[in-house]
């Protein structure tokens, strides 16, 4: 599992002062980069050695964020497959749970335009940041 803090800005917020859809969709986009490095460590994007695709992507917003506090992404793989895997990512600010996210990742191969499947390596290195998806009631 791993932990982002985001400093919101200004900008991130509406009029209503809320956070803003798409900046909870950059934030977790942000606190994605430890997942990338497990693929490309250097984070090279060349179209040689970038090794992943993005398939899906959904949030579910569930309390409000405000401007003011930090917010902390919480982010854990919560499915392994042959070639994909799904990044589970909650926004919590003050304690509160504000967004979910899932994102479901591929291992890919540009050059081949197909899906490749998870070496061993790094299906192991994703197992390390495994967990269950808590239900939401």
């Amino acid at each position: 599992m791993f932990r982002t803090t985001v400093i919101p800005r200004f900008g991130d917020f509406d009029g209503l002062k809320h956070a803003n859809n798409i900046s909870i969709a950059i934030w977790f986009e942000q606190a994605r980069t430890p997942i990338f490095r497990i693929f490309t460590p250097d984070l090279d994007l060349s179209y040689e050695n970038w090794k992943l695709i993005m398939a899906r992507t959904e949030y579910e917003y569930v309390g409000e964020m405000f401007l003011g506090p930090d917010v902390e992404i919480i982010t854990y793989i919560s499915r392994i497959g042959n070639s994909s895997f799904v990044v589970t990512q909650e926004a919590w600010q003050d304690d509160r749970k504000g967004a979910i996210g899932r994102s479901t990742i591929v291992h890919y191969d540009f050059i081949n335009k197909t899906s490749v499947p998870l070496p061993d390596e790094i299906r192991k290195e994703l197992e390390k940041h495994f967990k269950e998806e808590e239900q939401n009631k």
